[in-house]
C-alpha cells in the first residue's frame, strides 16, 4: 500500500474525523500494513487483542461463537470502518473472530501506538466514543429486534442494512456488493438455514429480490421496506 494513499484513505476514516493532514500522515506512518485474501482470518475469538484495525480495501466478516457453539454475525466491516478496537482500549481478549470476505487490506496499530495516538490527538478518542456507542445502539436495535420482530422483518431490516452499507446501483435494482451466503443471513437474524432459504426463495417468486452465487440483488426497495416496517 502506498504511505501517500493511506493518509488520503485515513482521512476518510470516521475515527480519525476531524483530525489534520499531518497528523493524519503521521498516524498513518504508525500503522503496520495487512494483507489478508479471501476466507483468511485476521484474528480469532479468544485471541489476546493485540491491535486496533482499520479496513482500508475489501469486506470483513466478524462472528461470534456462543457457548452453546452457534455461531453469530455481528458485523459487515467496510472501508474505513475501524474492528478489533474495543478488546485493545479495555484490554483482554478479541471477543469475536474476523474473516475476510473478499481480498482485504487494513491498516494496524498496538494498543501503546494507539494509546500514544490518543493521548496526542484526544479528537481520535472522542470519534472511538461515538463510534462505540453508535455500535451499542445497533446492538441493542438488533436485540430488540430477535425478541419481538417475526422473522420475515428481521431478515428485510438485515438485508436492508447491508444495502445502506454497501449496495451498488445496477440495472436490476440495487447490489449487495459483497459475497453474503443465506447462512450470513441465517446468521445475523437468529433464524434456521431453512427458513432464510424459504423467504428469500418466496420473494424472488415476488420479484422482491434476486440472488445467486452469495450476491442479493433489491429489485424493489419499497417492498423489503413494507415488509420491514410491517406496512
Amino acid at each position: 500500500m502506498d504511505k501517500a494513499n493511506d493518509s488520503g484513505l485515513l482521512a476518510k476514516a470516521e475515527l480519525f474525523k476531524g483530525i489534520d493532514g499531518a497528523a493524519v500522515a503521521e498516524i498513518s506512518r504508525m500503522a503496520s500494513h495487512k494483507r489478508a485474501s479471501k476466507g483468511e482470518v485476521v484474528f480469532e475469538q479468544g485471541d489476546p487483542a493485540g491491535a486496533c484495525h482499520v479496513l482500508v480495501e475489501g469486506r470483513v466478516k466478524v462472528t461470534q461463537l456462543t457457548p452453546d457453539g452457534q455461531q453469530v454475525v455481528i458485523r459487515f466491516i467496510g472501508p474505513g470502518e475501524m474492528f478489533g478496537c474495543i478488546a485493545v482500549f479495555v484490554g483482554g481478549d478479541y471477543p469475536g473472530t474476523a474473516t475476510a470476505v473478499t481480498d482485504s487490506q487494513m491498516l494496524a496499530w498496538d494498543g501503546r501506538k494507539m494509546g500514544m495516538l490518543m493521548e496526542r490527538y484526544p479528537g481520535i478518542a472522542v470519534n472511538a466514543l461515538a463510534i462505540v456507542g453508535k455500535r451499542l445502539l445497533a446492538l441493542q436495535s438488533r436485540y430488540r429486534e430477535l425478541a419481538t420482530e417475526r422473522v420475515e422483518r428481521r431478515i428485510a431490516r438485515a438485508i436492508l442494512r447491508l444495502a445502506r452499507q454497501a449496495g451498488k446501483r445496477v440495472e436490476e435494482g440495487v447490489l449487495i456488493d459483497f459475497p453474503l451466503s443465506r447462512q450470513d443471513v441465517a446468521e445475523m437474524t437468529g433464524a434456521t438455514l431453512h427458513t432464510v432459504s424459504r423467504i428469500l426463495s418466496a420473494w424472488e417468486q415476488q420479484g422482491l429480490i434476486a440472488s445467486g452465487r452469495q450476491r442479493i440483488t433489491i429489485r424493489r426497495p419499497h417492498g423489503l421496506v413494507s415488509i420491514a416496517e410491517d406496512l
